[in-house]
């Protein structure tokens, strides 16, 4: 009998993994497809994907446009009183302009990402977590130039040729104007990016035809990217680490884009202050850490590095993710 499960590392097993990079590629591949490209029935993955889906412990859901927004963003570390961590980390992750957060080991930081517009922000930094005891300290950082995010990041369970056959037709027209019937549709998608259309139809009460060409014209201007919402720990990412970089400023272009290459990082950011890159990297233990610094930090020019290790991811692409069980 075919079931999903967890070995008894507590990582998801060969298969699960394996429609994790599916659906990272494709958030919104048809089950046919992926049956055919991953070379099992279409029963299995329909029975796999609606236990993963159905526990909570895989989402797919709209991606953020981080790419528009990430100029003007912020990247916020707060220090917190030990034992008040949780109220602060739930408190940032209520906020809709807070699609990533984590909280670090040792537990007395909390490191978010913050959209929106500079009115809100301002009244987060200087009103909001100033006025919070629990606050010991809180530094944001510009964000000046985005290399990739979180949506580019592969668990690394296919193949070359089985990502090609799965991967959705690239952009093709300049990202649409979105109007109210646009956004609404964005926003269910933003909850659940797999709806089928004829549900996205019936909750917007237009006909199916309409939701069919505004996902495709809105897929053509780059507007349907997905994101696949699992606690990387389930993948065998044991260990997710945020790296504050120093890199020479005559190497900062190409620094950020070869970390954006490596199949190891998920999100890499040129930022204000001490540190002109950020990066962030799922690593399967602490010694996979430790070569990544010395072997690819290394070579690219990197001068100093603070490594801060997440011990709990809260939130990512605006979802708040289950814990492993």
């Amino acid at each position: 009998m075919d079931t999903s499960a967890a070995d008894p590392d507590g990582v998801l097993d060969a298969l699960d993994r394996r429609l994790v990079h599916a659906l990272q590629v494709d958030g919104r591949a048809e089950n046919g497809r992926i049956a055919e490209v991953l070379g099992v029935s279409a029963r299995t993955v329909a029975r796999r994907l609606g236990r993963l889906f159905g526990t909570g412990t895989v989402r797919v859901v709209r991606m953020p446009d981080t790419r528009a927004a990430a100029l003007g963003a912020l990247l916020l570390r707060v220090r917190v009183l030990r034992g008040r961590v949780d109220a602060i980390a739930l408190a940032l992750a209520a906020r809709e302009d807070v699609p990533f957060l984590d909280v670090m080991l040792g537990g007395q930081e909390v490191s978010a990402v913050v959209l929106g517009g500079a009115a809100d922000r301002d009244r987060l930094l200087y009103g909001q977590l100033p006025a919070t005891d629990a606050v010991v300290e809180s530094t944001a950082y510009a964000v000046l130039h985005l290399f990739a995010d979180a949506s580019a990041w592969r668990c690394g369970q296919l193949t070359a040729d089985q990502e090609a056959a799965l991967a959705p037709p690239a952009p093709s027209t300049a990202p649409p104007e979105p109007d109210p019937l646009d956004h609404r549709l964005l926003d269910l998608l933003a909850v659940d990016a797999r709806r089928p259309q004829a549900a996205l139809a019936a909750a917007l009460g237009a006909p199916e035809s309409t939701v069919r060409r505004r996902l495709h014209r809105l897929a053509a201007g780059g507007l349907l990217r997905t994101h696949v919402s699992v606690d990387p720990r389930l993948l065998g990412a044991a260990v997710d680490a945020n790296l504050w970089l120093d890199v020479e400023p005559g190497r900062l272009a190409e620094t950020g884009a070869a970390l954006a290459r490596h199949p190891q990082v998920h999100g890499v950011l040129a930022t204000s202050g001490p540190s002109n890159l950020m990066a962030a990297v799922f690593c399967p233990d602490h010694a996979a850490l430790y070569r990544f610094q010395t072997e690819v930090l290394g070579p690219l020019g990197v001068r100093r590095a603070e490594t801060a290790i997440v011990a709990r991811p809260v939130k990512r692409a605006g979802v708040r993710l289950r814990p492993p069980s």
